[in-house]
C-alpha cells in the first residue's frame, strides 16, 4: 500500500478546497454592491443561480489545475489565476452589458439573467480549464 498516494490526494483535495473558499470569498469581496449570500437567504433564486455558476466555473478550473500541475505549489499559482480570471470576466460582463445592470436584474430575481450566469460562468470555467492544459 502505498500511503504516499493517499497523502498526495487528501494534500490536493485540501488545497483545492481551501482555493474554492477563497475564490468565492474574493467573488463576495470584488462585488460588494451584490449580497448573493443575504439574497440567497430571502429565496432570491437569481442569486443563487449566480453564486451557483461561479462556484461550478471554479470548481471546473480548480479540477484543471489539479490536474494539469505538477506540483501543489503550481496548482496553487494555476488556481489562482483561474479564480483572478473568473472574477475579472464576472466583473467585464458587468461593465459590458449597458442594457441592464446584472446587479440590479440579481436583486430583482430576473432568472433570465439567471440563466445567463450560470452558462457564462460555466463557459468561462471550462475555456481557462482547457488554457491551463499544457
Amino acid at each position: 500500500m502505498n500511503v504516499n498516494l493517499y497523502i498526495n490526494f487528501l494534500s490536493y483535495l485540501g488545497v483545492a478546497l481551501l482555493l474554492l473558499i477563497v475564490g468565492v470569498a474574493l467573488f463576495a469581496i470584488s462585488t460588494p454592491k451584490l449580497k448573493e449570500f443575504h439574497l440567497i437567504t430571502e429565496k432570491n433564486v437569481t442569486a443563487a443561480m449566480s453564486l451557483g455558476g461561479k462556484v461550478m466555473g471554479l470548481a471546473i478550473v480548480l479540477g484543471a489545475a489539479a490536474e494539469y500541475s505538477v506540483s501543489l505549489v503550481d496548482m496553487v499559482i494555476w488556481g489562482a489565476i483561474g479564480i483572478v480570471s473568473q472574477i475579472i470576466v464576472f466583473i467585464l460582463a458587468e461593465i459590458i452589458t449597458i442594457r441592464f445592470s446584472i446587479h440590479k436584474a440579481i436583486e430583482e430575481d430576473n432568472r433570465a439573467v439567471g440563466t445567463l450566469l450560470v452558462s457564462l460562468s460555466l463557459a468561462v470555467g471550462w475555456i481557462l480549464a482547457k488554457c491551463l492544459s499544457y
